[in-house]
C-alpha cells in the first residue's frame, strides 16, 4: 500500500485529506457534542446533500458549468443552511431543537428533486455518499487544507469563549462575552468541515467521524482536554484503519471508517466497564 501511495497522485491526495479530517472533525465534534449538537451534523450533512445534487445537475444542464467542482456549491449549501439553523434556533426560542429536522428535511427535499431531475451522475452521487478514495483530486485536498487552516485559526483565537460557552451558556453571555457571533461563527466553521470531508467518508457518514470518536474519547478521558487528545487520536486511527481496510477490500472509504469507529466505541466501552469491576484489562 505504502507502494502505491508513493506512486498514486488520488492515494496521496485521500491519504493527505484524510489524516487532515481525522484532526479536525472529532476537534470541532468534541464542543457540538458537550453542547449537545449532535445532529446538527446530519442536518448540514442533508443539506450538503442537496448543494452536491444542484450541482452535479446544473453542471449537466448548462455545458458552461462543466467543470465545476461540486464541492463549491456543497460548501456553499452547507454554509447556507448553518445560517438558518442559527437564525430558527434563535427564532424558535423555546423549542430550539425544531430547527435541526426543519433544515434537515429541507436538505433532503432540495436533494431529492435534484437528483430525479438530473440523469446519469449516479455513479458520481455514490461516491459523495459514501466517500471515495479514487475521487479525491489535488483541488479537493487543497480545499480541506484551507478549511483545516480556518478551524485552527478560529479555535485558536475562540477556544476560551467556546470553552465557556459549551458548560455554561447563560454564564458566558451574563459576562458578556459575544456568545452570538461566536456560535454564528462555530456553525459556520462546523459546516465547512461537513462539506469538506464528505470526499473521504461521504456526505451520509460524515458525521459519524465527528461524534464517535468523541463518544469514545468521553469513555476514558478525565478532563476536557483529554477527550479532546483522545478524540483526535481515535479520529486519525479510525481514518488510517479505514482507509487501509478500504483499499484493500475494496470498499467505500466511508464505511470502513465508520465501522472501525463504531469498533474504537465498544473496546472503549467495555475497557470502562473492566476497570470499574476491577479485572485487568
Amino acid at each position: 500500500m505504502i507502494e502505491s501511495i508513493l506512486r498514486y497522485e488520488f492515494l496521496q491526495n485521500a491519504f493527505a485529506a484524510g489524516l487532515i479530517i481525522g484532526v479536525i472533525a472529532p476537534l470541532l465534534g468534541v464542543f457540538i457534542v458537550v453542547r449537545r449538537l449532535s445532529l446538527i451534523a446530519d442536518a448540514l450533512s442533508h443539506v450538503t446533500l442537496a448543494g452536491i445534487a444542484g450541482s452535479l445537475y446544473l453542471s449537466q444542464s448548462i455545458s458552461a458549468l462543466g467543470l465545476l467542482n461540486p464541492l463549491y456549491l456543497g460548501i456553499t449549501a452547507s454554509v447556507t443552511g448553518s445560517l438558518f439553523i442559527e437564525r430558527l434556533r434563535r427564532l424558535y426560542k423555546h423549542y430550539e431543537e425544531l430547527a435541526i429536522p426543519i433544515i434537515m428535511s429541507a436538505g433532503l427535499g432540495f436533494g431529492a428533486i435534484f437528483i430525479s431531475l438530473a440523469e446519469g451522475f449516479s455513479s458520481d452521487l455514490f461516491s459523495y455518499l459514501f466517500g471515495s478514495v479514487s475521487a479525491v483530486s489535488r483541488q479537493d485536498l487543497w480545499i480541506v487544507v484551507i478549511i483545516a487552516c480556518i478551524v485552527v485559526v478560529f479555535l485558536s483565537f475562540f477556544f476560551k469563549e467556546l470553552f465557556v460557552l459549551s458548560f455554561d451558556e447563560e454564564y458566558a453571555k451574563a459576562s458578556g462575552l459575544p456568545a452570538k457571533w461566536v456560535h454564528v461563527l462555530f456553525m459556520i466553521v462546523t459546516a465547512l468541515v461537513i462539506a469538506g470531508s464528505m470526499r473521504i467518508v461521504g456526505i451520509l457518514l460524515v458525521s459519524s467521524l465527528i461524534t464517535l470518536p468523541v463518544a469514545a474519547a468521553m469513555r476514558i478521558s478525565k478532563s476536557f482536554k483529554q477527550a479532546i487528545f483522545f478524540s483526535i487520536v481515535f479520529g486519525e486511527l479510525a481514518v488510517i484503519v479505514g482507509l487501509a481496510s478500504a483499499f484493500y477490500l475494496d470498499l467505500a472509504p466511508g464505511g470502513t471508517i465508520v465501522v472501525v469507529s463504531i469498533i474504537i466505541l465498544l473496546l472503549t466501552i467495555y475497557l470502562k466497564k473492566w476497570t470499574k469491576k476491577g479485572v485487568p484489562a
